[in-house]
């Protein structure tokens, strides 16, 4: 079966928040873009709280996001998998990428956002301990899924959560005007992991 690779992080100086997926899927990795798949809902969240629309090009669409103070990558360097399901992940396959040297290198990032239950249970499975240790300040935080796996949650809902989730001390991706949201009912620490 075939080794499938992640990408690089898209990831700018003063970057506070860390949004991780698990790995690409079929789409993403045959566009060479994050989150390809036209149902997938990051791109429509992120448009809600950045106010970059999903319609820019895939260039203009990762300027916005770098500039809200968001960072993105995924969990896994490499996988087998077939398909595109996280499900489908051959356990013992899992490579992680380098997740505490890329903190080490931008310590202003305060938050992990992940992108679903499986990137989360990676992040607890690869790097828990070493995030616990190293950084005892880093919230991680599991997020409701975009993936259209994921259809359980009204989009109203994810933005809700996730809204919350990207603002760390006050900054971060929040829209001028936008009212606060309600705290995610997802929110889990790493060091209570």
């Amino acid at each position: 079966m075939t080794r499938h690779s992640s990408f690089a992080p898209v990831i700018a100086a003063g970057a506070r928040v860390l949004i991780l997926g698990s790995m690409p899927g079929v789409a993403s990795l045959a566009a060479k873009q994050y989150y390809a798949h036209p149902q997938n809902q990051f791109w429509r969240i992120i448009e809600r709280i950045c106010g970059v629309p999903h319609t820019l090009p895939y260039p203009a669409r990762l300027e916005g996001l770098t500039s809200s103070h968001l960072a993105l990558w995924d969990v896994l360097e490499s996988c087998v998998r077939p398909g595109s399901l996280d499900s489908a992940i051959e356990h013992g396959s899992a490579v992680p990428n380098a997740l505490t040297r890329l903190l080490r290198a931008h310590p202003e990032i305060r938050r992990l956002c992940c992108n679903g239950a499986t990137s989360y249970r990676l992040v607890q499975r690869f790097f828990a301990a070493e995030l616990v240790r190293d950084f005892p300040r880093l919230e991680c935080l599991r997020l409701p899924s975009t993936s259209p796996a994921h259809a359980g949650m009204r989009l109203e809902d994810k933005v809700l959560a996730w809204r919350q989730a990207l603002q760390v001390g006050g900054r971060g991706a929040r829209r001028s005007g936008a009212a606060p949201a309600a705290r995610p009912n997802v929110r889990v620490r790493v060091r209570g992991g």
